[in-house]
């Protein structure tokens, strides 16, 4: 039986919950916002004919079913990457992921010698129950690690102290390593193949990605929708959603349209959003839990160079507090594709902030000016070979977890249950600091929950390897058995 489906944004999520449903031949309606671009975080913007990510993204995933759909849209317009980062400390360039011997030249003998001890007096008496980032890094590096590689980068795209940050964060993002994996990594690196489920995603050494940048998988995507039939309304928000009862569901625009008789509604808008655009109104705990989440907003200041060989790093973090850069995009290290003359470099200054704080609200000129004094602070490019800037700002970039966000997520969750025919999904739409390839598995899910026209699949068991719960969602049909519990239809934005 065919549904009626609304889908809430067209990035990563949204749209790989078209295309599947499209292919699936339901009946399917996007709605996104933005007036241009698909893709959202994900997108590729152009500026006078040089591209650019907004964050930087690979394309790795350990789920075969992610990997499968990124070869369906785009084929053999994705490249093969080599993965190079570095980080910047007290005035020096350290290869990420480590390399011993860098690292031990660079920090100095004494410097090493005092790291090694600190690691070894951290997993000798480490902080039982770590709660917060600074306690669990420093329980898998040591505290002096902590505090050279980890604590100014973090504050600065956090702007919160190391100790009010969730240990969730870490355990998500640099899960599987230590100081110890990562030394042996450095000393026995991987030659390439072996089992991928097997890899930390930090230590991977390269990736694919499209040749024109993110978007394009997206603008593809779009436009193989739109072929299925699917509609795709661009400069089209949403102000409100309805639940009429009976498994039925209303959507009233931001141009003052209410589209009626939808059997589902998917969400990759920001939570708190959302929750506060739901009718009938949510429980108390639940509404107010919502408007508690907490979101950090980012600044990508692009600089056109001459190019004058400066690094080939994809991205380099940038641990100094002299300067509030936190992280320096190279886009022609992406993709040479993304720089129309190759005497020419791209390079994305990133600078963490909350919207409307001072970095926010300044002018772009200023923000220029900033970006351009500061890559010649850290002695990347000099000022005057900068030849055009252009600025990008990007609210919500990261849903914020603090020692709150866990149980006003679960609050919103329990709530859920009254909402038949809502699902969140994606990063913003569940909280969840995914990345790309978690925000598409969510959708995937969500898609064969419609499709089989009932709840097969617990969206909230997908881990941070975008792999289904108990062993992946591959284990779980080659098994012929579903590795969640069964639970009623969950919320997604």
């Amino acid at each position: 039986m065919q549904k009626k489906v609304a889908i809430i944004g067209a990035g990563p999520a949204g749209l790989t919950a078209a295309y599947l449903l499209g292919k699936a031949k339901q009946e399917v309606v996007v709605f996104e916002k933005d007036p241009q671009y698909v893709g959202g975080i994900s997108r590729t913007e152009t500026y006078k004919g040089y591209s650019f990510d907004i964050g930087g993204h690979r394309f790795f995933s350990k789920s075969k079913e992610v990997e499968d759909f990124w070869t369906e849209i785009l084929g053999d317009e994705m490249l093969e990457r080599p993965r190079s980062s570095r980080i910047y400390y007290n005035k020096k360039y350290f290869s990420y992921p480590l390399v011993a011997m860098d690292a031990l030249k660079k920090l100095g003998i004494i410097e090493s010698v005092l790291c090694v001890l600190s690691y070894l007096k951290a997993r000798m008496f480490p902080v039982k129950n770590p709660q917060n980032f600074e306690d669990w890094v420093s329980n898998q590096f040591g505290k002096r690690l902590f505090n050279i590689f980890f604590k100014t980068y973090t504050e600065k795209l956090w702007g919160i102290p190391c100790k009010e940050i969730s240990a969730d964060w870490a355990a998500q993002r640099i899960k599987g390593l230590s100081l110890s994996s990562a030394i042996w990594n450095a000393l026995f690196p991987s030659k390439g193949g072996g089992d991928k489920d097997k890899l930390i995603k930090t230590l991977i050494d390269s990736f694919r990605y499209p040749k024109k940048g993110p978007g394009m998988m997206w603008e593809v995507c779009r436009d193989k929708c739109l072929a299925m039939g699917v509609k795709v309304e661009m400069n089209t928000g949403v102000q409100e959603i309805h639940y009429n009862g009976n498994h039925q569901w209303s959507v009233k625009t931001s141009a003052g349209n209410t589209l009626d008789g939808f059997d589902y509604v998917l969400s990759s808008a920001p939570m708190r959003e959302l929750i506060a655009s739901t009718f009938p109104k949510m429980p108390d705990a639940a509404f107010h839990a919502a408007q508690q989440l907490n979101y950090r907003d980012f600044i990508t200041v692009v600089l056109i160079c001459r190019d004058k060989d400066a690094f080939t790093d994809n991205w380099i973090y940038i641990h100094d507090p002299s300067v509030k850069v936190g992280r320096i995009q190279n886009f022609k290290s992406w993709s040479p594709y993304m720089v129309p003359d190759p005497e020419m470099a791209c390079y994305g200054l990133e600078y963490f902030c909350f919207e409307g704080d001072g970095l926010w609200t300044s002018s772009n000129e200023s923000l220029i000016d900033r970006a351009k004094s500061e890559i010649e602070q850290i002695g990347l490019v000099k000022g005057e070979n900068v030849v055009d800037g252009y600025v990008v700002r990007q609210p919500k970039a990261y849903p914020v977890y603090d020692h709150f966000y866990k149980a006003n997520v679960g609050a919103v969750r329990d709530a859920l249950k009254d909402y038949p025919g809502l699902y969140l999904v994606g990063r913003n739409g569940m909280h969840k600091y995914n990345n790309q390839d978690h925000s598409m598995m969510t959708a995937m899910l969500a898609a064969k929950n419609i499709i089989a026209g009932k709840e097969v699949y617990d969206l909230w068991d997908v881990n941070e390897d975008a792999e289904y719960h108990e062993g992946g969602l591959r284990g779980a049909e080659e098994s012929g058995k579903v590795a969640g519990r069964m639970v009623p239809q969950k919320l997604n934005s």
